[in-house]
């Protein structure tokens, strides 16, 4: 940006080796210029930006203190990590940040050494820095490793087995909990109170070292006195401040809390603590949005809040004022309440993405049948369960890509019961700037085996609403409903419900030459793709080229399910056509296109299939529209294949 030559500080650093030839008391400015450089990029190219204000000082004070890229910092919840972005070799290109083709929207290893484990998802840094710290130690090598936790990956179960794990398994490891009582919504739970109320004396903590170091070096301290010292030491805490400290009963050190938002003092403790043996925990008490009043206001609307004028705050709409068909996840969220006020069996369960799945529609309406589990998908799944056995029908929510972590809870703890549930399934499909981590792109095909469950995609609002009415009918069984991100395609969607027959799909148009099957929204397309098959068959023969077909036609059925899949349907298809493509936003391995292909073996047709999907590769970040058309899934590509067929 043009005005990049306000940044004194800044501008003079390329990498953190040029960070660290600052002054301490030159970092204030540093971190100002930082997060200032922060929000103009993303007030006109929009990503994350609350998680990564308020990190502005941890991020300085640890690349300042460790010597990165050999000390390893691992981040948790890449969102916070723009500021980590711009300090190691990558402000320059920031600007392409989320788009096709540019830096990637969480930290990777295949982007820069400095990334040192994929964080697109929450509540791994713990257990991959503790890898990373015994690898060092089995290497003998002297490199430190800090884990960074925070936004509310701290109620995550992989996070407590790291931890765990942590306190039995040799380690010199730094955990800094970086506590902003956040994580897109306010987080909840036991842990967010508990972070709350620790407090540790910091003098004491460092009257507390120099003595253990003392003591080390006159050898009356050793491995094995250490830690009985350390639980004697602790118990005698707890009793004099009336207050059990988790970490420290587990033997991991614990320092804090501390004003995660004062470079300085950051700095000071971060130098005391670095070398220290064993495990230990800094925690930070930090603002999420901090130094931008609108965002530290509305941390919620402000995690990504889009395009933003940076000096007014306002939020930039599009300036299309025509009336647009709404998103899925609204009319989830409209619907579900409007379903639960007519059944009182219903209930709502969602990790930590009220806002995010619209579930805060009923949240406000119906707060005591509506439960916010904070990030912890494989207990929302296990915790939906357990109410569906006692009689209520839980509607759970949560984002595809999300699910992917609830696969045991999903089979062993529903599936296997047959219960009377409904499992939502937000963003599936390509979901656009946030890349791999959160393409729903799998469900489909992990799903598919799983005995007892009902399978289905809506292919717009309308659909929608019908398939969480029917889903919500008696005696069901666990039910998926899988849509996608975004806005749908139909304005006026609010219609009276109709129950749709299980496993039943539907012809949308005839034809005669090719059959298009498809589940799921990705039938828009599909629609347009024959028009423009069709089309170009005409202007073909207008043309006089070869191949034309005066009468060329192709039939278009929406399978509304996956499983059971419509085989009267598909007895229909493959007894009309002999050219049958099949196509699904999912992975092509396992979903669909093979469903099908199963079909017509087993049963013995000589029809050619041609499918449609995600290949198999991870697809990198951008528009959805950009991705599909990488995945040969846009509406011209899937033209191509149907006049290839023709």
């Amino acid at each position: 940006m043009g005005e990049k030559d306000e940044y004194k500080l800044l501008n003079g650093i390329d990498y953190p080796a040029d960070l660290r030839t600052l002054s301490v008391e030159q970092l204030p400015e540093l971190c100002d210029e930082l997060r200032r450089d922060i929000i103009k990029e993303l007030s006109v190219n929009p990503g994350h930006l609350a998680s990564s204000l308020g990190v502005v000082e941890l991020t300085v004070a640890l690349h300042y203190v460790f010597d990165t890229p050999y000390d390893r910092i691992v981040w948790d919840v890449g969102h916070q990590a723009y500021g980590h972005k711009i300090l190691t070799g990558r402000r320059e290109r920031f600007c392409t940040n989320r788009k096709l083709h540019g830096l990637k929207p969480f930290p990777h290893p295949s982007e820069s050494e400095y990334d040192t484990f994929t964080c697109g998802h929450a509540s791994n840094s713990i257990s991959a820095a503790l890898g990373m710290a015994v690898a060092a130690k089995l290497h003998d090598e002297k490199r430190k490793v800090v884990a960074v936790i925070g936004d509310g990956s701290m109620s995550g179960g992989l996070a407590f087995e790291g931890i765990n794990n942590t306190s039995s398994t040799p380690n010199d490891m730094l955990i800094i909990l970086n506590d902003n009582h956040m994580s897109i919504d306010r987080s909840v739970g036991g842990m967010r109170k508990y972070l709350l109320l620790l407090t540790t004396n910091n003098t004491y903590n460092t009257v507390r070292y120099k003595i253990s170091r003392k003591l080390t070096d006159w050898g009356i301290l050793n491995e094995k006195r250490r830690k009985v010292l350390i639980r004697f030491n602790n118990s005698l805490k707890s009793v004099i401040t009336r207050q059990q400290n988790m970490f420290e009963g587990m033997d991991i050190r614990y320092f804090g809390p501390m004003d995660g938002n004062d470079v300085e003092e950051l700095v000071r403790v971060l130098r005391i603590i670095k070398d220290m043996k064993g495990p230990r925990i800094l925690h930070i008490l930090t603002k999420k949005g901090k130094g931008y009043a609108p965002a530290e206001q509305n941390a919620t609307i402000w995690h990504a809040p889009g395009k933003f004028n940076f000096e007014s705050g306002e939020r930039i709409s599009s300036n299309d004022d025509s009336p647009q068909p709404p998103r899925f996840q609204d009319v989830f969220g409209t619907t579900l309440l409007e379903l639960a006020q007519k059944n009182e069996k219903i209930v709502g369960v969602t990790p930590a993405m009220p806002t995010g799945c619209s579930m805060n529609i009923m949240m406000k309406a119906l707060p005591n049948r509506t439960f916010d589990v904070g990030i912890a998908e494989g207990h929302a799944v296990t915790f939906s369960g357990g109410m569906a056995k006692d009689g209520l029908l839980p509607f759970c929510n949560i984002y595809s890509s999300f699910m992917q972590r609830a696969y045991d809870n999903i089979i062993h703890d529903v599936a296997l019961m047959n219960l009377n549930m409904v499992l939502c399934l937000d963003r599936a499909g390509l979901v656009g700037e946030d890349g791999p981590t959160h393409h729903g792109a799998f469900d489909l095909a992990f799903l598919r085996p799983i005995p007892n469950l009902t399978i289905s995609s809506p292919l717009n609002e309308i659909e929608l609403r019908n398939l969480m009415y029917t889903a919500q009918l008696p005696n069901k069984g666990p039910f998926v409903i899988r849509y996608p991100r975004g806005r749908g395609s139909v304005i006026d969607w609010k219609c009276e419900f109709e129950e749709i027959p299980i496993g039943k799909g539907r012809k949308i148009r005839d034809g005669k030459d090719v059959a298009v099957l498809s589940l799921g929204p990705i039938g828009v397309e599909v629609s347009k793709a024959i028009m423009i098959a069709e089309m170009r068959m005409v202007n073909k023969l207008h043309e006089k080229e070869e191949g034309a077909h005066d009468t060329f036609s192709v039939a278009h059925y929406d399978m509304r399910f996956l499983k059971p899949i419509d085989e009267e349907l598909l007895h229909e298809v493959c007894k009309n056509y002999k050219r049958v493509i099949t196509v699904e936003d999912g992975v092509i391995r396992g979903g669909l296109g093979d469903a099908v292909l199963e079909f017509v073996a087993d049963n013995g047709y000589n029809v050619d299939v041609h499918r449609i999907g995600i290949p198999d590769v991870f697809i990198e970040h951008g528009k959805v529209s950009e991705l599909y058309k990488i995945a040969g899934m846009d509406a011209e590509s899937i033209s191509d294949v149907i006049i290839g067929k023709a």
